[in-house]
């Protein structure tokens, strides 16, 4: 027994060194470029939030940072491979929620939540009601009267089945005692195409998608906690009389292997580029919300999410 477990302090050991071989220690980490690979299709907001933290990267870190795009299975292709990546910290990978909570729950996807390491959530973006301009309804009230006098007769376009859209549309209907019908499309761009063409009377849909729609959409209401710098005349669902605060949570994770001090360390710099002025200015001008959920507050975060989904998974029928 004394030499088995002299041969894996040795592994361990090995381990650490192995991931810190180019950098010394974690306060001298990086010392070269390092990887960040997005789960999606380029033109998202994982790859236009990640886009603003590569400008800073380089100021943060004195190395610059490379994008790479994995996309496939609504970002269940690469986070059932993350942890094949070698640990040294160079390659990091985006991470979103609900998508790794509702994902397994939903069924065998090559992952299971746990097995992701998540360091920092860095935004999300709020969930947000959208109308034509030409829209019957001026204001969230108007829709929702409409909604309870015509049951199912109100249909919502979202970014797919069982996301943070869909999620917030089934969690407004119990909160205003409405029916309405969610029509799930394959991400937010095919989604507000459809509320722009008429194909759907509104749609459940990300703040930021009205940052680049202007005029043509109007936004009846956003569940963040407090009114958006970029929306500053759009009302929260708090504010209307609905408890509805939320979104999808975007952020960056690392391999399993990825040692604890280098953990901290991806996390310090994300949180760093956070509160760097010109990133803030991008990211609030474009409708996201910063947060800054570091490495050291993440088990209690996650545990808090997934009481929340599994929640709201059940309102959508999965997860039994």
């Amino acid at each position: 027994m004394r030499l088995i477990a002299l041969s894996a302090a040795a592994l361990m050991a090995a381990g650490a060194v192995s991931a810190q071989s180019d950098g010394g220690s974690a306060e001298d980490f990086p010392t070269k470029q390092m990887t960040y690979i997005i789960p999606f299709n380029a033109g998202g907001e994982s790859d236009l939030s990640a886009r603003f933290q590569q400008a800073e990267w380089e100021a943060v870190t004195g190395h610059p940072v490379v994008i790479q795009y994995q996309p496939g299975a609504g970002g269940a292709q690469a986070w059932s491979q993350l942890n094949q990546i070698a640990g040294d910290g160079y390659t990091i990978m985006g991470i979103n929620l609900p998508h790794t909570v509702l994902q397994p729950m939903e069924g065998s996807v090559g992952y299971e939540t746990d097995d992701l390491t998540p360091v920092n959530y860095f935004h999300y973006t709020p969930d947000a009601i959208f109308v034509p301009q030409d829209s019957q309804f001026e204001t969230l009230e108007d829709l929702v009267t409409y909604a309870g006098e015509n049951p199912g007769l109100v249909t919502f376009a979202g970014s797919g089945s069982n996301s943070s859209n869909n999620l917030a549309q089934a969690k407004f209907d119990g909160l205003a005692d409405i029916t309405t019908t969610y029509i799930p499309f394959s991400g937010t761009g095919p989604s507000i195409t459809a509320v722009l063409g008429g194909q759907t009377m509104a749609g459940f849909n990300y703040a930021t998608s009205g940052v680049n729609q202007g005029e043509e959409l109007r936004m009846l209401a956003v569940a963040a906690e407090e009114r958006l710098p970029a929306f500053p005349d759009v009302p929260t669902f708090t504010e209307l009389g609905y408890d509805l605060v939320g979104g999808a949570y975007r952020g960056v994770a690392v391999p399993d292997s990825t040692p604890e001090e280098l953990r901290q360390r991806v996390s310090d710099i994300v949180t760093e580029i956070n509160e760097r002025p010109d990133f803030i200015e991008k990211m609030e001008t474009n409708g996201f919300v910063l947060t800054d959920i570091g490495y050291g507050d993440m088990d209690a975060f996650l545990e808090e999410m997934k009481a929340e989904y599994a929640e709201g998974a059940e309102a959508l029928g999965i997860g039994g």
